[in-house]
């Protein structure tokens, strides 16, 4: 994984404010992802923080969306991520989910050959209540009933989830832990509430 940090990247997180509109804020979560695999070491923000939660059951569900494969090596993972979200809004993709259950957006990785350091797949798009009637080009995938750690991301967002991204790559612990099965990000309406802003990560870990 590319341990590059750059002040432009830096700059572009802080330049984001809460009360820009709903589409920016929805890019910034792009540009989030991409940051969060390319830096491996980035000081904590003061204005955000991440609450760890006890380990829990999630119960199977769906979701239908666009993929990519990609690897972390060589900055691979940031271009093709770059490319799939702006697929994702470029292309309304959320409006041709059919069987939503809710606009919460989910990006999802999965199908790791390794671990995060080699390839895997990345999903973005929405849970939904049948894999029915997926659209050509559309993939549906299904997350298995497993145990979880949580992580809620609280503050100024993006770099909230970014800097819970972080605590999750750098602890040893966890990562003995997990069960490299599907890790998911949930980007609700919560995202969008400036500086009490909201977002839960699910890491899959070993029962």
């Amino acid at each position: 994984m590319s341990t590059t940090l750059t002040l432009g990247c830096h700059s572009s997180i802080r330049a984001l404010q809460p009360n820009q509109n709903k589409r920016i804020m929805k890019s910034s979560f792009e540009n989030l992802i991409l940051l969060a695999l390319m830096l491996c070491s980035f000081p904590a923000q003061s204005q955000t923080q991440s609450e760890t939660m006890n380990n829990q059951t999630i119960d199977k569900f769906y979701v239908i969306g666009i993929r990519t494969r990609t690897t972390n090596e060589n900055g691979q993972s940031a271009r093709d991520i770059e490319a799939l979200w702006g697929r994702f809004w470029g292309e309304e993709i959320q409006k041709q989910i059919p069987n939503k259950m809710s606009d919460e957006i989910y990006a999802v990785y999965t199908d790791y050959e390794t671990d995060f350091t080699g390839p895997y797949s990345t999903i973005v798009g929405l849970s939904v209540s049948s894999l029915e009637n997926i659209p050509d080009g559309f993939i549906g995938i299904t997350i298995e009933t497993g145990a979880y750690q949580k992580f809620v991301s609280k503050g100024k967002m993006p770099e909230a989830v970014f800097n819970t991204w972080l605590e999750i790559w750098e602890n040893k612990e966890l990562g003995l832990k997990r069960a490299y099965k599907s890790d998911f990000t949930i980007h609700g309406p919560k995202y969008y509430d400036g500086d009490r802003a909201e977002v839960e990560t699910f890491i899959s870990v070993k029962d």
